[in-house]
């Protein structure tokens, strides 16, 4: 019996591409049974994003692109910049690296990281981001790309913000000695925060409202404030901010790509999640503008549109589990504080609520993206590897048969035992 549980639970799907084909054409006026206004709705939910219009002002980035609009226009006939990128060697700073190594608007890379890359045709900096001697190495620099963030949902909470916030402080003040003209900050569409009553999509300067905790969003959100104070602490530095949607691709392993390595996909009553995500290779051609200036201010960068619920379920071959709100948060608290798992309850929202951004200010410079949701997604289900997590916890695979399965459990007995003492205290 040993495997059965988890065998029925990950049972058996048709291949990925397979679902995602089928989705598309239940989108499409003209595929399947799909109606001609099943097909208007889909393609309204597609091309929302690029018909939005912002309706909350924020004067920080307002200010910022307008003193950065002369860079923009000269742009073109500027010469090439040099630009540094930390974190070089692995993850988002390795790809962004290969990519402005070959890239004829970026006349040399400086490549920093605490240990050398094999990425050739730059010049390597071993130096720990953190470190003030960072200073002295940015010699003939123009733009620094701080790519070197801990989102590790298995690293210690309090390490994590020491690394991420000290890197950021340590970047900015480093810049603005060094001479560099501009630093370009990656966070996270998180930071706008993940609500049942968000506009779908929020428009790029709608107001920063996550819940500041210990998360790895509550780092961000410190990051995104030296964002906003450093062009006044520091005069002449200027500050451009991504903010990818769900960040999917080689290498990357959040709360969010754990998500899809549950069992089950978590849902909450009354409220219908919708999903965006961004590809690795998509954020890294959106940074390219942005450490050349043809992007500025604080933009979003992902697929265009989004997923409904019931679309991702289908691509993804998987059911969801739907609780009311409060047994699932108050249940994802207690388990966090237990040390079950390892994400605070305000990161779960971030898998039950919707966050889709509109990523105007780089379509308005003709970015699109390669990827689209489906696809996006797909490259997630491919990479899930053979691994379990419940709650963004990775299981062994020698407790995956029981603790999957048990975990699972566990919350619909909380759900009942919650419903049974409910129906008690009426009843008395």
């Amino acid at each position: 019996m040993e495997g059965s549980i988890v065998a029925k639970l990950y049972r058996e799907q048709p291949p990925v591409s397979h679902r995602v084909a089928q989705v598309r054409r239940q989108r499409s006026p003209a595929g399947g049974s799909a109606t001609p206004a099943d097909g208007a709705a889909a393609a309204g939910r597609l091309a929302a994003d690029r018909q939005a219009e912002p309706d909350t002002a924020d004067a920080t980035w307002a200010d910022t692109a307008a003193s950065e609009s002369a860079l923009t226009k000269r742009a073109d006939s500027a010469p090439p910049p040099v630009v540094a990128i930390t974190g070089a060697a692995h993850g988002l700073g390795l790809a962004l690296t290969s990519r402005l190594a070959n890239s004829d608007l970026v006349g040399r890379v400086v490549a920093i990281d605490g240990t050398r890359g094999d990425v050739k045709g730059v010049t390597w900096r071993i130096v720990d981001v953190r470190d003030p001697a960072l200073a002295g190495r940015l010699a003939g620099v123009d733009v620094m790309v701080h790519t070197d963030i801990d989102m590790s949902p298995d690293t210690d909470s309090r390490s994590r913000r020491a690394y991420n916030v000290r890197g950021a402080q340590t970047v900015l003040t480093a810049a603005a000695a060094g001479g560099v003209s501009r630093v370009v900050l990656v966070t996270s569409a998180m930071v706008y925060g993940a609500r049942p009553e968000n506009s779908v999509p929020l428009p790029e300067d709608a107001p920063l409202s996550p819940d500041s905790d210990d998360s790895v969003v509550g780092d961000l959100l410190e990051i995104e404030h030296l964002a906003q104070r450093s062009p006044r602490v520091h005069l002449g530095l200027q500050v451009t901010v991504a903010r990818p949607a769900a960040l999917v691709g080689d290498g990357i392993d959040t709360l969010i790509t754990r998500h899809f390595e549950a069992p089950r996909l978590l849902a909450v009553k009354g409220c219908t999640a919708r999903w965006q995500f961004c590809h690795l290779d998509d954020l890294v051609s959106a940074l390219e503008l942005a450490a050349t200036g043809r992007v500025v201010g604080a933009f979003a960068v992902g697929s265009d549109g989004w997923l409904e619920q019931d679309e991702l379920e289908e691509i993804a071959g998987l059911r969801r589990i739907e609780l009311p709100p409060g047994v699932t948060f108050a249940t994802a608290q207690r388990l966090h504080r237990a040390g079950i798992t390892p994400a605070p309850v305000s990161d779960l929202r971030y898998v039950v609520y919707p966050w889709v951004v509109d990523c105007k200010a780089l379509r308005e410079v003709g970015w699109q993206p390669q990827y689209d949701n489906a696809d996006a997604l797909q490259v997630l289900l491919d990479q899930r590897g053979g691994h379990h997590a419940v709650a963004g916890r990775r299981l062994d695979r020698k407790d995956a048969t029981i603790t999957a399965a048990g975990a699972t459990v566990a919350v619909i007995g909380t759900a009942a035992i919650v419903h049974q003492v409910r129906r008690r205290r009426r009843g008395s």
